[in-house]
């Protein structure tokens, strides 16, 4: 059981992380901050992303790890 636990945390996180991602997406500050960063953009040309977009990123990276430590093959036992 202790095996299997560690990825499903890991997945379990990573989904949670990015269905806060798209609240965060949806909500009025987030329509309002992707809204302020693509002004800003065209004003300067740096390279800005709102807060959810990063909740989606770590979201992924989550839901990988939980992926790879599900395959990965226990040597020696």
């Amino acid at each position: 059981m202790n095996k299997h636990l560690a990825p499903l945390v890991l997945i379990g996180l990573g989904i949670i992380v990015i269905i806060v991602g798209q609240r965060r997406a949806n909500s009025i500050a987030g329509v309002s901050e992707t809204v302020g960063a693509k002004i800003a953009n065209a004003w300067d040309g740096d390279a800005r992303q709102p807060d959810h977009v990063w909740y989606y990123v770590g979201g992924g990276a989550l839901l990988l790890a939980g992926v790879a430590v599900a395959l990965r093959k226990k040597s020696g036992t």
